[in-house]
C-alpha cells in the first residue's frame, strides 16, 4: 500500500460474493446505494461453485443412473451391459450449470449498479477496507460494511487433505472417475448425500460417524427411512467410532478407526472424504482493526438486524451463529441491505427450513414432536405415508411419510417434517403455513391437486384431526 493513497468512497462495501453477499449487493443497488462487492474467487461463493449446486447435480445424476435398473418393471427395456457413468462428461455438464448461474449473478449485479472487485479484502479500520488484487492494492472508504465471507470444511490436524486420495467435499466433486471404494469421515448431511450418490454409481462406501447414529441432528424417525435405503445400497456404516489416524499407502487410504463396539480396525479405500463440519472464515480479514468481536468458535454475533458490535458493520451467513444454509444467508443479506437503507427489516423468523438430499430426501421446518413436548406443549401429530399416495406409486417412489406437529389446544401448527420423494420442494408449503401461524385445519381444508405428492400434507393434517381418507385413522 502506498502511503497517502486516496481511498475510493462508497456507501457500502460487501466482503464475499456468495448467496448472502450478492443478495445484499443487489438489494442495496435496487435501493439506490453505491456498492462495492469484493470476492476473491468466483461470484456465487462455495454454494454455487463448489457445494450446493454441483453436489445436487451429482446426486441427481446418480439417481437417474440408479433408476435405469428399475425401468424394466415399467416395461422399458435397456441393454444393461452398455450402461455406464462417465464423470468426465458429467464434469462438463456441471461446469455449464455453474457458468450459467455465475454469469446470471454478474449480470444482475451490473444491472443494479454494483461494482465488482476480485481480490482479498481486509479491514484497515472501522471505515476502510483494503483489497489486494493481482499486483495491486485498493482502499475503499465506506459508510457501512457487510461481512459475508462464508465458511470452509473443518479438517482435523492429524488429517492432510491432498485432493487426490484424501478429499474434502470440494475435491470429491471434481473426480473424473468413479472410485471403486470410498471411506467417509462423518455421517452428517454432506457425508450421507455424497456417500449415497457414489454408492448408486457403484462405489463401495463406508461411513464412519462419532455419534451413535447417522444424521445425529435430525429426528430419529426421519433418519430411519434413510438408514433402510443405505442398507439396500450395501453401504457400511460404523457409528460410535472415531478416526485416529489417516495415511496413504501404495495408492490406498488407510484409516485407523476405533469403535466402541468393534475395537480398533483399519479401513482401506481408494479415496477418503472428510465431512466433519465447517468453520467460519473470519481469521484473515482484519476484524480486530475494525473492532468486530468474534466468539470462541470464530463466529460473529449479530442482532436481528444483522448488526455486529460495531453499528456500521453487519455480518451474514455462515460466519454468524446458526445453521450454515445458503437460504438463511440470502435472507440475512436482504435484511442487512434494507436496514442500511433505513427500512424496518429484521431477521426475526424462527422458521428456517432444512433440506437433506439423501435418499429419500429429508426436509422440515419448525419443531419436532420431541422438541414440542420438551417446551411444554400438549402435542398431537398426524402422519401420512407416501406408500398410500397415488402419485408416489405411479412414479415408483414410495419411501417415507409426511408428519405435522400440532398444538393440541389451539390446533396451531408447530412443525412440518417429511422424509420422501421431492421433500426439498414440498417443504415450501410448510414454511408458508408456519409463517402464517396456520392451524392444522387450514391445511386439511385446502384442496390439494390430485394426483400429486403434495396431497400427503393434506392427508397428514386430516390424520391429526382423525379423519384422513386414505389411511385408517388411529
Amino acid at each position: 500500500m502506498v502511503v497517502g493513497e486516496v481511498a475510493v468512497e462508497t456507501d457500502v462495501v460487501i466482503i464475499g460474493g456468495g448467496p448472502g453477499g450478492y443478495a445484499a449487493a443487489i438489494r442495496l443497488g435496487q435501493l439506490g446505494k453505491t456498492v462495492v462487492l469484493v470476492e476473491r474467487d468466483r461470484l456465487g461463493g462455495v454454494c454455487l461453485n463448489k457445494g450446493c449446486i454441483p453436489s445436487k447435480a451429482l446426486i441427481h445424476s446418480a439417481e437417474q443412473f440408479q433408476k435405469l435398473g428399475d425401468l424394466s418393471k415399467m416395461g422399458i427395456k435397456l441393454p444393461q451391459e452398455s450402461i455406464s457413468m462417465d464423470l468426465n462428461v458429467w464434469q462438463d455438464w456441471k461446469g455449464g450449470i455453474i457458468s450459467r448461474l455465475t454469469q446470471g449473478i454478474a449480470h444482475l449485479c451490473e444491472e443494479n449498479g454494483v461494482t465488482m472487485v476480485k481480490g482479498h479484502a481486509t479491514f484497515l479500520s472501522d471505515d476502510r477496507v483494503g483489497v489486494e488484487t493481482d499486483g495491486d492494492f485498493e482502499t475503499y472508504k465506506f459508510e457501512q460494511a457487510i461481512i459475508a465471507t462464508g465458511s470452509r470444511p473443518f479438517i482435523p490436524s492429524f488429517i492432510e487433505v491432498d485432493g487426490e486420495y484424501i478429499l474434502d467435499s470440494t475435491a470429491s466433486l471434481q473426480l473424473k472417475q468413479v472410485p471403486e471404494s470410498l471411506s467417509i469421515i462423518g455421517g452428517g448431511y454432506i457425508g450421507i448425500e455424497l456417500g449415497m450418490a457414489y454408492a448408486k454409481l457403484g462405489t463401495k462406501v463406508t461411513i464412519i460417524e462419532m455419534a451413535d447414529r447417522i444424521l445425529p441432528q435430525v429426528a430419529g424417525n426421519l433418519v430411519k427411512e434413510v438408514s433402510q435405503h443405505i442398507r439396500k445400497l450395501e453401504m457400511d456404516v460404523l457409528t460410535s467410532a472415531r478416526v485416529e489416524k489417516a495415511t496413504v499407502v501404495d495408492g490406498q487410504v488407510h484409516l485407523h478407526v476405533h469403535s466402541e463396539k468393534l475395537g480398533s480396525k483399519v479401513i482401506v479405500s481408494e479415496k477418503s472424504l472428510v465431512t466433519i463440519g465447517r468453520v467460519p472464515n473470519t481469521e484473515e480479514i482484519g476484524l480486530n482493526r475494525a473492532g468486530v468481536i468474534t466468539g470462541e468458535k470464530g463466529h460473529i454475533t449479530v442482532d436481528m438486524e444483522c448488526r455486529t458490535n460495531v453499528p456500521s458493520i453487519f455480518a451474514i451467513g455462515d460466519i454468524t451463529p446458526g445453521p450454515a444454509l445458503a437460504h438463511r444467508a440470502a435472507k440475512q443479506g436482504v435484511v442487512a441491505a434494507e436496514v442500511i437503507c433505513g427500512m424496518p427489516s429484521a431477521n426475526d423468523s424462527a422458521y428456517v427450513p432444512y433440506v437433506i438430499f439423501s435418499d429419500p430426501q429429508i426436509a422440515g421446518v419448525g419443531i419436532t414432536r420431541e422438541e414440542a413436548e420438551r417446551k411444554g406443549y400438549s402435542v398431537k401429530t398426524g402422519r401420512f405415508p407416501f406408500s398410500a399416495n397415488g402419485r408416489a406409486l405411479a412414479t415408483n417412489e414410495m419411501k417415507g411419510f409426511a408428519e405435522v406437529v400440532v398444538d393440541e389446544k389451539s390446533h396451531i401448527l408447530l412443525g412440518m417434517h417429511m422424509v420422501g420423494p421431492d421433500a426439498s420442494n414440498l417443504i415450501g408449503e410448510g414454511v408458508l403455513a408456519l409463517e402464517l401461524a396456520a392451524r392444522v385445519e387450514d391445511i386439511a381444508l385446502s384442496i390439494h391437486p390430485h394426483p400429486t405428492l403434495s396431497e400427503v400434507w393434506m392427508e397428514a393434517a386430516e390424520a391429526a384431526l382423525g379423519h384422513a381418507i386414505h389411511i385408517v385413522n388411529n
